[in-house]
């Protein structure tokens, strides 16, 4: 199985890495690192990840992953990638996305009347762009796989696993990844978190 995980300038790591680190390791998979061009691309935080393959070079991919970025409003101007994309999906098993790649899929019109989900700052784009928003951290519409932000990306690789491969095999891969989330505050969403704390990390993202 091609698995295609998208790269672009300012994306943010965990958002891939984390379904990278669940899926790439099964012996039916291989992945590719795509993106407009080959070589160095700096995520939001500067770390470096090697593109190793071109849009030209894979045009599509069984299975697609989206990361989403800190600066998602410039990247939904990146008229190659939202190109490839809206055509990638057209022949792609799966289609999937993690935090705030879920704007990008609906800029390429592949969200358009399905459900989905995003990093809750940016729930009001992706509806504006044809998705019926939900609330959830893992939404599968068809042959669509969004979810919530950044560390929900685990949660849909493994969502995903169980569906590819069976339970067994996914509960396998989050015990190798001692996945056993315990966090030391229950702040993980705005429905949870102080008002307070929720205005504050809205005026950080450019919300306020």
């Amino acid at each position: 199985m091609d698995i295609a995980f998208v790269l672009y300038g300012q994306m943010t790591a965990l958002d891939l890495v984390g379904p990278y680190e669940v899926l790439a390791g099964h012996p039916q998979v291989k992945p590719h690192f795509v993106a407009e061009t080959l070589g160095t691309v700096r995520c939001d935080n500067g770390l470096a990840i090697q593109a190793d393959a071109t849009f030209e070079d894979l045009p599509g991919a069984e299975l697609i992953v989206v990361p989403g970025s800190s600066h998602w409003r410039t990247a939904l101007d990146d008229d190659s990638l939202i190109r490839w994309l809206a055509a990638a999906h057209a022949t792609a098993t799966w289609t999937t996305s993690v935090c705030t790649g879920s704007t990008l899929l609906a800029k390429a019109g592949v969200l358009t009347g399905r459900r989905a989900t995003s990093h809750w700052v940016a729930r009001d784009t992706l509806a504006d762009d044809g998705a019926i928003v939900s609330s959830d951290r893992v939404v599968i519409d068809g042959d669509v796989i969004t979810c919530a932000g950044v560390s929900a990306g685990i949660d849909m690789a493994l969502t995903l696993a169980a569906t590819l491969w069976g339970e067994p095999t996914a509960s396998a891969i989050q015990l190798a990844l001692e996945y056993d989330p315990q966090p030391p505050f229950d702040h993980g969403s705005p429905e949870k978190a102080a008002p307070e704390i929720v205005a504050a990390v809205r005026a950080a993202l450019g919300q306020a």
